[in-house]
């Protein structure tokens, strides 16, 4: 008599082309097959091929996922591989706007909110009959800014709180079927940091921030919490002020 193979779990991890999603993937690949999301094909598929030589296999999903018809195509273009079941979602996709109340408009409101709060909602909504098929988890990259906000960090500030009370809702709802883990770092080396500092007029050290791969460290924390047990929030920050 034969067996059937033991299937590794599956992970889905928007913004796995770069930055903290990046490192999540590899942290991940060595136990895990993976979704790599993003909204630039090219990228994508790069990120694919790396990683796919590290033991997992590797697919696209690509998507802008502020557009709700192409959230809603890549998560169909996905049913094959995911084929019912998915272990671990983690949302690590956003973008950051600073700027005074005076200065940002209200487009500047909106798509900041569109893609760190209601893409978010909207993504995992979609794939919640999976998770729950597979018990799994939730991981959303929040930020410091989720539990304080500063002069000219307020609209990216408010996306973070709200993000913040989406996993805390979602935590309960889903309470004994997924489990769900928030977690906000503080700085981190990355490309929007780089960018976020320009734009203020800092000098930019980045030995004075996160790397990438020590936030990746928490999510697999996370998910190699014990069935019985449950990582709901997490706070990583820099040793340097």
């Amino acid at each position: 008599m034969t067996t059937e193979p033991t299937r590794r779990p599956l992970a889905l991890v928007t913004g796995g082309t770069r930055g903290i999603g990046r490192a999540i993937c590899e942290v991940l690949a060595p136990t895990h097959d993976l979704l790599v999301g993003g909204r630039d094909e090219a990228a994508v598929a790069e990120a694919v091929a790396a990683l796919s030589t590290k033991g997992c296999t590797a697919h696209p999903f690509v998507a802008e996922l502020s557009d709700d018809a192409q959230t809603a195509a890549a998560v169909d273009h996905a049913a094959e591989v995911l084929d019912g079941r998915l272990d671990v979602l983690v949302h690590s996709a956003g973008i950051a706007r600073s700027g005074t109340v005076e200065e940002l408009t209200r487009e500047d409101w909106r798509v900041q909110l569109e893609v760190n709060v209601v893409a978010v909602a909207d993504l995992t909504r979609r794939l919640l009959p999976a998770l729950r098929e597979a018990r799994g988890q939730v991981v959303v990259i929040n930020s410091g800014s989720g539990f304080l906000s500063r002069a000219g960090g307020g609209s990216y500030s408010a996306s973070k709180f709200a993000v913040r009370a989406l996993t805390d809702a979602l935590r309960e709802e889903e309470r004994g079927q997924v489990r769900v883990c928030s977690i906000h770092p503080g700085r981190v080396d990355t490309d929007m940091q780089v960018d976020l500092q320009r734009s203020k007029g800092r000098a930019y050290d980045p030995d004075e921030h996160l790397r990438a791969d020590s936030v990746a460290a928490t999510v697999r924390l996370a998910v190699d919490a014990s069935p019985e047990a449950m990582v709901e929030e997490l706070s990583i920050r820099p040793v340097h002020p």
